[in-house]
């Protein structure tokens, strides 16, 4: 699939990737990638090696925490908390979309309407290569876990 012809979302992705300089391509797929079993299914790899990205909200500023998270794993919140230096709390989709410009279910971890910088799972940091979604619930990237952490600008700690 030639980049022309990604939805307009997973085209964000691809440039914000090549802005970066990451030789990552955004692949589409016709099977749902929301869930991380899904995600993980459609592309041949362990759900581990999928990238969850969670957003959370900040109790105190109100600001957007971007968990990106390994698909075996579920985000221990005062862990999260200890990360990025404030209680959080469950965003909702309004907020997601607002402050990302993207849905829940294909949440990229870089390319949003402002920069975030995301808690990354040290779980994620075992693999060769990690998948995450590309901003819709059919698009994906692959990417090393050295790369993600170069490019979102994010830092490793244990989230669960």
């Amino acid at each position: 699939m030639h980049d022309n012809e990604l939805s307009p979302s997973a085209r964000k992705v691809q440039e914000a990737l090549e802005a970066a300089g990451v030789p990552c391509r955004v692949q589409e797929l016709a099977a749902s990638s929301r869930t991380a079993a899904e995600a993980a299914e459609a592309v041949g790899c362990d759900v581990a090696q999928i990238v969850k990205s969670l957003i959370f909200k900040g109790a105190h500023s109100g600001d957007p925490v971007l968990a990106l998270v390994s698909g075996k794993n579920r985000v221990n919140e005062a862990l999260l908390a200890a990360a990025c230096g404030e209680p959080v709390g469950k965003a909702d989709a309004a907020f997601v979309r607002e402050r990302t410009g993207f849905a829940i279910g294909g949440i990229p971890p870089l390319g949003h309407l402002e920069q975030l910088y995301p808690v990354i799972d040290r779980d994620l940091l075992e693999y060769p290569e990690v998948w995450a979604a590309a901003g819709t619930p059919h698009a994906l990237f692959r990417i090393t876990p050295a790369d993600l952490l170069a490019v979102t600008g994010g830092r490793a700690a244990d989230l669960s």
